[in-house]
């Protein structure tokens, strides 16, 4: 009877259809050796992940001249430098005194120091030099800072008033009467005791800055007590010689540099 039983009976299943329709997707396998290679997903920047990163214990380094540099708590494979290349032979060796050609390396310090001063100190005297002729005054001040003045053009007796340097200038041709008074002046009587030779290089010609040395004002020419000049606002006197005869101004009218070029023409700065 029991070789009634089919011989495939074991093999024999029941199959149960669902009233559902199912998409049957094959299984995908990626060939071997085709180089594809997924990325790992990124990890997200917060305060935890961010965290993990610091290390747990102080980074520390120790050195000094008797010392070798020691860096702790950090990776193996910082490189330290040991400047080898830099250091002379005759310190490479630090169980070696170095007091031998401690002479020769200062010495060699000082050449080297000495060598780059130098040009230092040239360039900076260079920038200096620029920097103050920046500020010096320009080609067209310069210019005027002298000016010539012909003689010929001036009566005797009179007194022709010229700009030098922004003031004015007095040039009087003096008489034969002024010259002599002047001279003849008693030195005790002066506030600002100077001879008339010592302000006139030539006696016929004075050469006077028309700026009062009380406030700056320009005085008058010809007038006043003593013939010479006379300021106005406040009633100082001055002589032919310009020397200070009455009134508040302290000092004598300013004789500027000048020289006679020839004998018509005078050269003033």
């Amino acid at each position: 009877m029991l070789g009634a039983i089919p011989r495939g009976l074991g093999s024999a299943s029941k199959q149960v259809v669902s009233h559902v329709n199912r998409y049957i997707i094959p299984e995908f396998h990626l060939p071997k050796g085709s180089g594809i290679i997924v990325a790992e997903p990124v990890a997200a920047l917060t305060n935890y992940s961010l965290s993990k990163l610091i290390p747990n214990k102080p980074l520390a380094a120790s050195h000094g001249v008797t010392a070798k540099t020691q860096v702790r708590f950090a990776h193996t494979d910082i490189q330290v430098p040991d400047f080898s290349e830099y250091r002379r032979d005759s310190v490479k060796n630090c169980k070696k005194s170095s007091k031998e050609s401690d002479i020769s390396r200062k010495g060699f310090t000082y050449l080297i120091a000495a060598a780059g001063a130098v040009p230092a100190v040239y360039a900076a005297k260079t920038v200096v030099h620029e920097f103050v002729a920046s500020m010096s005054a320009s080609a067209d001040v310069l210019a005027l800072a002298k000016i010539e003045v012909k003689l010929s053009d001036i009566p005797e007796g009179k007194n022709v008033t010229f700009k030098w340097r922004g003031k004015p200038l007095f040039v009087r041709h003096r008489t034969e009467e002024e010259i002599a008074t002047e001279a003849a002046v008693d030195m005790q009587s002066l506030r600002d005791p100077q001879h008339d030779s010592d302000r006139a290089e030539k006696p016929d010609w004075l050469v006077v800055i028309g700026v009062c040395t009380h406030l700056g004002c320009v005085p008058l020419a010809n007038v006043g007590d003593f013939g010479g000049y006379y300021c106005p606002c406040h009633g100082s006197h001055y002589d032919a010689s310009g020397r200070i005869r009455k009134g508040p101004a302290p000092l004598n009218l300013e004789v500027p540099p000048y020289i006679y070029k020839d004998e018509s023409t005078l050269v003033v700065g």
